[in-house]
């Protein structure tokens, strides 16, 4: 009864199996071994994008400030959801990464971006001149750190507020193929299509040791992507070992596979909790990740059965006050665990 987070599951084994095979013998470093050859290819056919540079680093940290640095100058703004990872998760790396950019946020219903708010905020910047940061990106997340999802139609609004100010777009990936499942999209719609730039492309969280990929659509920045990915010293010298597990993972769909199994596995954990008596969500999840509200009472049967995730509020108090919650699931979340746990919290 694991719902913590997604990114404290096994490692699939079809991965362990690449790890291992990848083992054998000798490779060059840095990118140059053969099997970064075929997910340089796999990636470019999944998104129907032949000419986009594709690079592999070890954290969606990672991944995201280094797309950030080579889109936004020092004195720009990333506009930004407010809970948007980039801002509440990343102890300052894009700030950090981007020489000084300033994360500006921009909110809107159910911890999305609204196309109204972000034309304001793009506004507010541009009549004092010098004395303000400039606009300089904006980045989205799908999904959503509230667990929702943007559709296409919905980042090409976005995408085209940014475009008509003269802004690339980033789009944070991190569970990129729970949005894909949850849409039922294509890479390209929800990506170059819809105006994306540059996305950050999850693989940690749907089952990887550890690896994503940064995904160019403007193959133009390659070469500034690179240089800032080597001088934040985040180029692998044993590179190959990257290159395996992203390879698995695009192997004959596996990536959708672990997504769809995840998000199942959180629409049967939705639907049960839409019978505890009490419970309630603060948006309506459509894949693996959610706020719920439960009375304390449900939330301490289960937590003293082992049950794990974080609860946004006091353990003590009224056991018939209602107390939020996140829980998501993973690719390795089973229906037992789901169904005890709804049985624990139902009493």
């Amino acid at each position: 009864m694991y719902f913590a987070s997604d990114n404290t599951s096994p490692v699939p084994p079809q991965v362990m199996a690449a790890l291992a095979r990848a083992n054998e013998g000798y490779a060059s470093s840095y990118g140059a071994d053969p099997i970064m050859d075929e997910v340089r290819a796999q990636i470019r056919e999944l998104f129907e994008a032949p000419e986009a540079a594709v690079y592999l680093v070890a954290t969606g940290t990672t991944a995201n400030a280094l797309s950030l640095a080579a889109f936004c100058p020092p004195w720009g703004a990333v506009y930004c959801q407010p809970e948007a990872h980039i801002n509440v998760d990343e102890c300052g790396a894009p700030e950090f990464f981007t020489n000084g950019a300033k994360l500006v946020c921009v909110d809107g219903p159910d911890g999305k971006i609204s196309p109204e708010a972000l034309a304001a905020a793009i506004g507010r910047a541009t009549p004092t001149g010098v004395h303000n940061v400039q606009p300089g990106m904006l980045s989205l997340t799908n999904l959503t750190e509230a667990g929702t999802a943007y559709s296409v139609a919905e980042i090409a609004a976005l995408a085209g507020v940014a475009r008509e100010a003269g802004l690339p777009v980033h789009l944070d990936g991190a569970r990129f193929a729970n949005a894909l499942v949850a849409t039922n999209a294509t890479p390209a719609e929800m990506t170059w299509r819809a105006g994306v730039d540059v996305l950050s492309f999850g693989g940690t969280k749907n089952g990887l040791m550890g690896v994503e990929a940064v995904v160019l659509f403007d193959p133009s920045r390659a070469w500034e992507f690179e240089l800032r990915r080597k001088r934040g010293g985040h180029l692998f010298s044993k590179h190959r070992y990257l290159s395996a597990q992203m390879q698995a993972y695009l192997e004959d769909g596996l990536w959708m596979r672990l997504a769809r199994q995840a998000n199942a596995a959180g629409q049967r954990l939705a639907e049960g909790l839409r019978t505890v008596q009490g419970a309630s969500f603060t948006h309506e999840p459509p894949a693996n990740l959610m706020f719920a509200s439960m009375p304390r009472a449900a939330h301490a049967r289960a937590r003293a059965e082992g049950a794990a995730y974080f609860l946004n509020g006091p353990e003590d108090g009224p056991a018939e006050e209602a107390v939020e919650a996140r829980f998501v699931t993973s690719w390795s979340t089973t229906d037992e665990e789901v169904d005890r746990f709804l049985a624990l919290a139902r009493g």
